[in-house]
């Protein structure tokens, strides 16, 4: 499956580096955007290099999720694909 990074988790004052919405495609609900937990995440990077992370929960009620990444996402991951497994 293909996904986009939409942005990271964030709130008024603070933004969690670890944690991004991803919409992924074919997904507009919430109910199937809960059938995603678990499922590994996998953002490409230009250099070649490889970030992994997991899909943790729904995220709003129109089919993103949320995943946590084992590391800090580059803002130039904002708006570039991923594949969810």
């Amino acid at each position: 499956m293909k996904g986009v990074i939409v942005n990271f988790r964030r709130g008024r004052h603070t933004q969690y580096n670890d944690h991004m919405i991803i919409a992924v495609d074919g997904v507009e609900s919430k109910e199937k955007a809960s059938a995603l937990v678990g499922k590994k995440v996998t953002w490409k990077s230009p250099a070649g290099k490889e970030i992994s992370g997991e899909i943790k929960s729904a995220h709003g009620a129109k089919g993103a999720v949320r995943a946590i990444f084992e590391k800090g996402m580059p803002g130039q991951s904002v708006g570039k694909a991923v594949s969810v497994n």
